[in-house]
């Protein structure tokens, strides 16, 4: 993914990442793309916060995670759950489109939320039926692959974007864990299995040996493949899981792994954003596993100490990181929507903090997430309604009016994975993840 948007130039993230090598300022994409470039960015007063956050680490993940929930709760179309792509941090929202990738967040957060006792059981047993059935139903798509953005209300796609294998991946993510959180509901587990039994995992391979990226019907398949690390686990673990014509085991070797080393720190990266190493984490439990190449949990710690030495190292150009202000990952900027992050340094770096890369790591490294958590939470105008806003900008007082489903998503996923474990445990007791995990040759390893 980290494809949030796309619009009508058809172009996946990936896509433009791979087309601009890594320079990814996205305004003249945006600018294709008036449902985003209405955005009224505010700007607030340069002054520092009035106090620092007194509460606890357990009662912040805990307003973390309830304002999370209100969002996947208050954001999702009622009459067919899809869940919007993004929204004004103060709920005052008009916008219309929903992502495939948002409503698998938001299946997730419904589990979560009724384990929590955030609304009544009936309400959000109805809700995720109404999602599975409207998926099912409504969700325009194709051999059982999603569009990336659909109408909340129709499920019609959006701007003639592309079919997503990734995006559909963590469509399905949310609905395998719906499945098993609700195994004792014949309706919800009868429309999981119809909308995960469907997908034609070999179609999307387009005759390679690595996943396509996507698909559309003007054009055919992209170019871009699922070839090198990358958030790309979770489909090809699904993908050799799946109970009918499931991909060949030897696709989990054809992508490659390569190496980076920064500050004596070496780690799986192609030097993409910090996401990368957090996506796939939320539902599958890498903890204590290898496989021949890696334990890709400790990978992930490592790559998210990496992120925050480089953000240190760019204290001299940005004083305002620090050891409790730092994290940069795919976001919103004050001038568009950007991919950035590093090591190595990629995209037109600013200040700008973005509370989803340590909010995503939180599992990996605690105290360093934590502590910049805590401080963000009282930053001038970076809490609402929804938690925090999707990024902001210390040095000058910028801050996003809006958040986004997927960043929502995976800091509230995996804020409940440190506390419970409980979306890892959900989720891979999962038949199919099972079988994906076995056939991807993963066996128990202590932690490095």
């Amino acid at each position: 993914m980290k494809t949030k948007e796309t619009g009508n130039s058809g172009l996946t993230r990936r896509q433009f990442l791979r087309t601009t090598e890594g320079l990814v300022l996205l305004a003249p994409l945006a600018a294709a793309m008036p449902q985003f470039t209405k955005l009224a960015w505010a700007q607030i007063p340069q002054k520092p916060s009035t106090a620092a956050y007194s509460g606890s680490d357990n009662e912040l993940l805990d307003e973390i995670e309830r304002s999370a929930f209100r969002f996947f709760w208050e954001e999702a179309n009622p009459k067919t759950g899809f869940v919007k792509d993004r929204a004004k941090t103060d709920g005052t929202d008009t916008y219309t489109v929903a992502s495939v990738a948002s409503t698998g967040f938001g299946l997730t957060a419904l589990c979560i939320g009724d384990t929590r006792g955030y609304k009544p059981r009936k309400e959000i047993r109805d809700r995720v039926l109404t999602t599975l059935q409207s998926t099912f139903d409504k969700s325009e798509g194709h051999n059982g692959f999603y569009y990336h953005f659909v109408d909340w209300e129709t499920g019609k796609r959006a701007w003639k974007c592309e079919l997503s294998s990734i995006d559909t991946a963590i469509l399905l993510c949310g609905v395998l864990t719906a499945r098993q959180y609700f195994h004792d509901d014949a309706q919800i587990v009868d429309f999981a299995n119809k909308i995960n039994g469907r997908v034609q995992w070999r179609w999307m391979l387009d005759g390679g040996d690595t996943l396509s990226m996507g698909w559309k019907p003007e054009s055919g398949f992209l170019d871009a493949r699922w070839s090198h690390y990358s958030e790309l686990m979770m489909m090809y673990l699904l993908g050799m899981g799946a109970l009918s014509d499931p991909l060949p085991a030897n696709t989990w070797s054809a992508w490659s792994r390569p190496t980076y080393t920064y500050q004596g720190i070496t780690y799986i990266s192609s030097g993409d954003p910090l996401f990368t190493h957090q996506f796939s984490h939320a539902w599958f439990d890498f903890r204590n596993k290898s496989d021949a190449y890696a334990d890709y949990f400790e990978n992930s710690v490592k790559a998210t100490q990496a992120h925050k030495l480089f953000c240190l190292s760019l204290k001299n150009k940005f004083p305002t990181y620090s050891a409790d202000q730092w994290g940069i990952t795919s976001s919103d900027s004050e001038h568009g929507y950007v991919a950035w992050g590093g090591p190595p340094p990629m995209g037109p770096i600013d200040g700008t903090v973005v509370p989803c890369a340590p909010g995503g790591s939180i599992a990996f490294r605690y105290d360093d997430c934590m502590a910049v958590l805590r401080k963000a939470r009282t930053a001038p105008g970076v809490w609402d309604r929804y938690g925090y806003t999707d990024a902001f900008n210390p040095g000058n007082g910028w801050v996003n009016p809006d958040v986004i489903g997927i960043d929502v998503g995976i800091t509230m996923l995996m804020v409940e994975n440190h506390r419970t474990g409980f979306v890892w445990k959900t989720f891979m007791n999962a038949p199919e993840v099972q079988k994906g995990m076995r056939a991807a040759g993963f066996h128990e390893s202590h932690a490095g």
